[in-house]
């Protein structure tokens, strides 16, 4: 990565003093930027900065993040003294000597800087190649260039701000046909309990096309609320960022089904396929399969090779066992505690019907999973059941990716395995690239490690995959806080609230908006965020039923604004129904260190780890827990916890 600061040789000419400051200024805020981001500096030229990195995306996210920084202080300065930047990045082979760096690939690096707008950043074809499924920017092509001492020319991509984000962002993503949303599929039979087999005919046409790696497809958490909309095409696709979209609709009458299904082309919204099936209802697993085989040869995949090109083996000769599965998936998404019961009834009956049904067994499992992370029932048996339910599913068909991916939340949330539970995500991200939830889940692992640039890419891909689900954005605010991107963290958490403002974990879930406003001190906001929830606990239905949380939330602020006596008679009368008020017990091992009283922090957080508190996995990051780092107790607990390697954070 090369830095150059635009006009600072006319300026040193000018105003040698001013240039200097502006150097200086620049250098302290780069600095602990590229520290976050694995940067090597090199050496510094002037005005100008050498880095190197392992990765390309950590040097992309490194210039994208050092642009918003250099913008968030010009906002605060006159004309005269704002920093302006350019920044160039490529990827290639260098010679290091005495700790320098030369080659091509500096040389490159150097050149299409030259290209990058004022507080832009520009790449070379090899980064975009790289990271263009990864990063969470659009990222748009600027042309072939002749770079000078290049023999080749190049092609040179910029990445879009998004103070600059414009309508070229969505041409440069919509003319990505592999890019592909499954919009809802309309429910046309007579009976609209019929309803759930639409949802379902939806969800496995996505889960089919997630199997193709050369595919980026929207989740369904997304597509869902296009469900019954008016939108248009074109309006839909601009807010997924896709080139392409599938649209269809069932019509159920008796033991017959008809299945209608279009391809559209996002930039035009013409047409680009059509066809009907017409099948007998115990044929529909080959009618999914021959849809996505045909969108898949529309999408031109051809290139997977003909071995690849069944993409679903049949789960069940039941019928009614895989239509009771389908309507578990679609209780299942709802995620409330009574859905999640009709969705365990609905598998379980599925099971009954067929017990070799891997499907059913995952389904149970994750079910099972759901409830132990969001306090609707004991963590310790929710869990146990959950792991023996997905390795029967796995020894059934171990090509089950959410399967893989539920044994590695088990293992990392219950049984601290990190290891193991990094190699079955990657064994699930492996079988089903496009598994939004593998990915978001992997996020926390490698967040919780202190591996934030890797984690921050896993998040940005299952936002890329499922935009509009609350809790992917929510994980995004998360990853955002814990790598000191504070303002960033709170207006994403706002933008979840927004989104849906029954997601009441946005404001008092872990890792939430109120902490990030006490961390600011923004005692005002935080207090008025507590209120908000409080009233919202009285009035809302709970979709978590996490009913004592305001509370624990409140008494966190009383602590962090010195009300420590308030604080501390509010978790007294906490303390004694923290379970069945469902509150954490690793928040209310914060708040005590917030208000200083480590022996009851350490007891509380010591209560969490043996109480299988998912909280506890995030020891090692979290900032009220930073005084500690090097308390006996901590290191005990991390120890306890598997992350012992890791250190104190520092």
């Amino acid at each position: 990565m090369f830095t150059d600061m635009i006009g600072y040789t006319a300026l040193s000419q000018r105003d040698e003093a001013l240039s200097l400051a502006l150097v200086e200024q620049q250098r302290k805020i780069i600095r602990p930027i590229l520290k976050r981001n694995n940067g090597r500096e090199v050496k510094t030229m002037g005005d100008a900065f050498l880095v190197e990195f392992q990765s390309a995306l950590e040097a992309a996210t490194c210039g994208y993040d050092v642009q918003g920084a250099i913008r968030k202080l010009n906002l605060t300065l006159p004309e005269d003294k704002r920093v302006h930047l350019r920044v160039g990045i490529h990827v290639g082979d260098v010679v290091e000597s005495e700790k320098d760096i030369s080659g091509d690939a500096v040389n490159v690096a150097s050149r299409i800087e030259s290209f990058a707008d004022d507080g832009g950043v520009t790449i070379s074809r090899q980064v975009y190649d790289h990271i263009h499924n990864k990063f969470d920017h659009p990222l748009v092509s600027e042309g072939t260039k002749s770079l000078k001492n290049v023999s080749q020319p190049l092609e040179v991509f910029r990445i879009v701000m998004p103070w600059n984000e414009s309508k070229s962002s969505f041409q440069q993503s919509s003319s990505d046909r592999t890019r592909i949303a499954v919009l809802p599929f309309a429910n046309m039979s007579p009976d609209s309990a019929d309803e759930y087999f639409a949802d379902g005919m939806t969800e496995e046409l996505i889960a089919s096309l997630s199997g193709i790696r050369e595919l980026a497809v929207i989740a369904r958490t997304s597509v869902m609320r296009y469900k019954a909309t008016q939108k248009s095409a074109s309006e839909i696709a601009r807010e997924l960022r896709v080139g392409s979209l599938i649209e269809g609709s069932v019509r159920k009458a008796g033991n017959r089904i008809r299945v209608a299904t279009q391809l559209i082309d996002a930039a035009s919204e013409s047409h680009i396929w059509a066809q009907n099936y017409d099948r007998q209802l115990d044929d529909i697993f080959a009618i999914q399969t021959e849809i996505a085989e045909r969108v898949a040869a529309e999408l031109r995949v051809q290139l997977i090779g003909p071995e690849k090109t069944r993409l679903e083996t049949k789960p069940t000769d039941d019928a009614e066992a895989y239509l009771l599965y389908m309507r578990g998936r679609h209780y299942w998404n709802e995620r409330t505690s009574e859905s999640l019961k009709k969705a365990i009834a609905c598998f379980e009956r599925a099971i009954i019907r067929d017990r070799g049904l891997a499907l059913g067994y995952c389904g149970l499992a994750d079910c099972y999973a759901v409830m132990a992370r969001n306090g609707q029932a004991e963590s310790g048996p929710s869990y146990r059941k959950a792991k023996a339910l997905a390795a029967k599913a796995l020894k059934l068909d171990q090509s089950f990716a959410e399967a893989h991916a539920t044994v590695a939340n088990v293992l990392l949330y219950y049984d601290h395995k990190w290891k193991e539970a990094e190699s079955e995500f990657r064994r699930a991200l492996n079988l089903k690239p496009n598994y939004s939830t593998a990915h978001q889940w992997y996020s926390h692992l490698l967040i919780s490690q202190r591996r934030f640039a890797e984690g921050a890419k896993e998040i940005a891909y299952a936002h890329r995959l499922d935009p509009f689900s609350p809790i992917i954005n929510h994980n995004v605010a998360a990853a955002k806080y814990y790598r000191g991107k504070f303002s960033e963290a709170i207006a994403q958490f706002k933008k979840v609230i927004e989104m849906d403002p029954s997601h009441l974990l946005a404001s008092a879930g872990p890792t939430s908006l109120i902490q990030v406003y006490v961390h600011e001190g923004l005692y005002k906001e935080a207090w008025n965020e507590v209120e908000l929830i409080e009233k919202a606990s009285r009035t809302a239905k709970q979709r978590y039923h996490n009913v004592g949380m305001p509370r624990a939330w409140r008494a966190y602020v009383l602590a962090a604004t010195g009300r420590g006596d308030d604080a501390r008679n509010l978790l007294q009368g906490i303390e004694p129904s923290h379970r069945n008020a469902g509150v954490s017990p690793y928040l209310i091992g914060l708040v005590y260190f917030v208000l200083g009283d480590l022996d009851s922090g350490f007891r509380w957080l010591e209560k969490s780890y043996k109480l299988d508190d998912g909280g506890v996995n995030w020891i090692a990051v979290d900032y009220e827990l930073e005084s500690v780092g090097d308390d006996s107790r901590f290191i005990a607990l991390l120890d306890k916890v598997g992350l012992g390697s890791i250190g104190p954070r520092r």
